[in-house]
C-alpha cells in the first residue's frame, strides 16, 4: 500500500492542468496523492475552483486575491468572509507581499494583506501565505495584524533558516516545493533538514516548479512524492515517515481536507 502524501498547494483550475484532469487525477493515484489543495488567485477565479471541489472530492480550495495581481478589485474582510463561507474553502489566500514583481513596494500589497489575514481571523480559517523579496515587511505585517490568531502556513519557502525560526515562531507552519530537490537550492535543503516534522507540509505549486527529473516541464500534483523523497533524504529518514506527517500537518491545519480526502 502506497503511503498517502496531500499536496498543500497547487493550481489545479489553471488551464494546462484542468484540461487534462483526469490524466493528472490518474497520476496521483499511481503516486499516492489522496487530494491536493487548489489555491485561489484571484476573486474571479472562485466559481472554476469551486466547480472542481464539486466534482471531485479529493480537491479543497482557498479564496484570495494573489500580489501579483494589479488590477482585481480590491476585497474588503466582509467580501472574503461571505465568500469563504462554503466547507470547501479551506484557507484564506493565496496572499502576502511580492516585491519581486513590485519594486516600488507598494502599500496596496500591505493593506490587502492585512484585508486577508483580519478576514482569516475573523473566519477562523488558515492563511496560506506567498513571499517573494519582502521578508521583512511581511513579518512585521504577521506581528500587527496578529496573523498568528488565524495561523497557516508559507508556501513554497525559499529564505533561510533564520526566517524559517520567526515564522515558525509566529505559529506558522512550512511548506516545501520542488524546488528542494534542485542542485544549487542549498537554502531550501538546508531548511527542509531542520523544520520540525510536526511543522512541516509539502506541496509542488503546480503547473510551477517542477522538481527533479521533471524540471522544466508542467508540474502536477503527482509529483509531491518526489517533493517527500528529497526530504527523507535529507533527514535521513524513512519516506514513509515524512508522508504521514505531512499528510496529518496539513489536515491539522485544513481540517475538513480529512473529511474529503479520506
Amino acid at each position: 500500500m502506497l503511503p498517502m502524501l496531500v499536496d498543500s498547494h497547487c493550481h489545479l483550475d489553471f488551464p494546462e492542468l484542468v484540461a487534462h484532469i483526469e490524466d493528472v487525477r490518474g497520476l496521483m493515484q499511481r503516486n499516492g496523492v489522496i487530494g491536493a489543495i487548489c489555491i485561489g488567485v484571484t476573486l474571479d477565479d472562485l466559481p472554476r475552483v469551486l466547480a472542481l471541489s464539486e466534482s471531485f472530492p479529493e480537491i479543497v480550495v482557498t479564496v484570495g486575491v494573489h500580489p501579483e495581481h494589479t488590477g482585481d478589485p480590491e476585497p474588503g474582510v466582509k467580501d472574503l468572509v461571505a465568500l469563504a463561507q462554503a466547507p470547501q474553502i479551506v484557507g484564506i489566500g493565496e496572499t502576502g507581499l511580492d516585491y519581486y514583481w513590485h519594486k516600488d513596494r507598494p502599500e496596496w500589497q500591505r493593506d490587502r494583506f492585512r484585508t486577508h489575514i483580519r478576514a482569516a481571523r475573523e473566519l477562523g480559517k488558515p492563511l496560506v501565505i506567498h513571499n517573494r523579496d519582502a521578508t521583512e515587511d511581511l513579518l512585521r505585517v504577521m506581528v500587527e495584524e496578529k496573523a498568528g490568531e488565524a495561523g497557516g502556513v508559507l508556501h513554497c519557502f525559499t529564505e533561510s533558516w533564520d526566517v524559517a525560526q520567526q515564522v515558525l515562531d509566529l505559529g506558522f507552519s512550512i511548506s516545501i516545493s520542488g524546488i528542494v530537490t534542485f542542485k544549487n537550492a542549498a537554502q531550501v535543503k538546508d531548511v527542509a533538514r531542520q523544520v520540525p516534522l510536526d511543522r512541516l507540509l509539502i506541496e509542488t505549486d503546480a503547473p510551477y516548479l517542477a522538481p527533479t527529473p521533471f524540471r522544466g516541464k508542467l508540474n502536477q500534483p503527482g509529483y509531491v512524492r518526489y517533493v517527500a523523497e528529497e526530504i527523507a533524504r535529507l533527514r535521513n529518514i524513512p519516506f514513509e515517515e515524512v508522508a504521514q506527517a505531512t499528510t496529518e500537518n496539513c489536515f491539522r491545519i485544513f481540517p475538513y481536507a480529512r473529511t474529503r480526502m479520506m
